[in-house]
């Protein structure tokens, strides 16, 4: 097993990866930068390094300084978590070159994954199901590309190959738009991926976003810890998420996951990842594969009591999964609220200092947070506080828990979108279930 591990994130996902570390008997590193000398996994670490000044660019997405953090700390393994370097295939690799383990997947597959259209040809030879398509990129052949929409019918959508978190996608509606809109798309993905690579998918109207948890280590070994609805979203970005997905029926569940995890074996995938697909009148579409843990992983962890970040490091030790597919029993259900420190209304951020802060507790209540009295909320970083997570033995409990959870929460001297997350909890279409991702958008009246 790994000895020492330096934590190559901040705020609440390097706080659970330490609480990992600590349960499995390993030593921390916590990197952080001058604005984040406060966090409480600095406090709570083995050792801490500075690693750079507030701006991400040179601290956070610093590799030398990372890298150099675990050389002068001896440790062995580096975990990135999510977000920041952790889809990074050159970071992966420096890690590997330099003598240390990183926690995750090869930079090989890191990298196919990250290029959507490599990614969804290799999901078309594992026998993954697809948006129907360009199947590669686009050209600047007029008539081909015109010949391809026609094909895959209007409307469609022009997505950038290294595109992710919603950037990088343009929707049309109709053939005379259809040039212009590649030639916009692929300037803005060159100025923003440098890769001007894009591709055309179908562009489904109203259809779900569910995700397929797996884990595969180096033994040829793999299976998935069944599905997520994230389909509760603002302008592509998650705000509610829950497992099991309401209305996916068991063979759907054993069908796709268990492509995923065959997907996996014939990748050499190792590590833990997410396939996303997009579903619709009963069928999965697959649209990318996220290489890393995902913010929302506790609702999976809820369900099946698989703990994700230790089996993380324990694949990344070169230990055999400790599971097998029918090991594997889903119990109850588990929602996920995102805590941000954001206006709920405008949805602008808000830094500044928490001037009172009381958790929710009780049965069935988990909150993944890194704040606390008197923390002060640093402008520089992604606006996410906290993960407020409810289980219970059936939806309808877990959703009351969140109810309860939601208004016992307190966060005084910043504004939260707590107000928000309350309004989609009470919301009867969301007790329902299956809404899909332009529910929310619809409901806030976003264009």
């Amino acid at each position: 097993m790994l000895e020492k591990i330096v934590i190559a994130n901040r705020g609440e996902i390097a706080l659970r990866i330490l609480r990992a570390c600590r349960e499995m008997d390993i030593k921390t590193v916590a990197v952080h930068s001058t604005a984040d000398r406060d966090l409480k996994h600095v406090r709570l670490a083995d050792e801490s390094v500075c690693v750079g000044p507030a701006s991400s660019l040179e601290s956070y997405l610093n590799i030398p300084a990372l890298i150099c953090a675990a050389e002068l700390t001896n440790a062995d393994g580096i975990h990135p978590g999510y977000g920041f370097l952790s889809e990074n295939a050159e970071f992966a690799e420096q890690v590997e070159s330099s003598g240390f383990k990183f926690i995750g997947p090869s930079a090989a597959a890191i990298r196919t994954m990250g290029d959507k259209v490599a990614a969804i040809k290799a999901m078309k030879m594992a026998g993954v199901p697809t948006v129907p398509g360009s199947d590669g990129p686009l050209g600047e052949n007029r008539e081909e590309n015109l010949e391809i929409g026609r094909r895959v019918g209007y409307p469609v959508i022009i997505k950038a190959a290294g595109g992710g978190g919603g950037r990088g996608m343009r929707v049309v509606h109709d053939e005379d738009s259809l040039m212009n809109s590649i030639q916009l798309t692929k300037s803005e993905a060159a100025a923003a991926f440098n890769n001007d690579i894009v591709y055309m998918e179908k562009f489904l109207g109203a259809p779900r976003h569910i995700e397929i948890q797996v884990l595969a280590d180096s033994h040829g070994n793999a299976i998935h810890l069944a599905e997520r609805d994230c389909s509760m979203q603002r302008r592509h970005q998650k705000v509610v998420e829950e497992a099991p997905a309401p209305g996916i029926t068991d063979e759907q569940r054993d069908a796709i996951g268990s492509r995923c995890a065959e997907a996996c074996i014939k990748m050499g995938y190792e590590g833990a990842g997410t396939f996303e697909f997009l579903y619709e009148n009963g069928e999965f579409y697959f649209i990318e594969m996220n290489t890393r843990v995902q913010v929302e992983h506790p609702v999976t962890e809820m369900i099946t009591w698989v703990d994700i970040i230790k089996e993380q490091i324990s694949i990344a030790s070169g230990n055999p999964l400790r599971y097998r597919q029918e090991d594997i029993k889903i119990q109850g259900h588990a929602i996920e609220c995102r805590i941000n420190a954001e206006d709920s209304k405008t949805f602008l951020p808000s830094p500044g200092k928490i001037t009172l802060y009381h958790a929710p507790g009780g049965p069935g209540v988990r909150m993944d947070s890194h704040i606390y009295n008197g923390y002060t909320v640093p402008p520089y970083y992604d606006s996410m506080i906290g993960k407020l997570i409810t289980y219970g033995s059936s939806r309808e409990s877990a959703i009351a828990r969140m109810n309860g959870a939601l208004s016992e929460i307190v966060i005084e001297g910043i504004k939260t979108n707590i107000e928000l997350q309350k309004d989609i909890l009470s919301d009867a279409n969301f007790a329902i279930g299956g809404t899909d991702i332009h529910y929310l958008e619809k409901k806030l009246g976003i264009d």
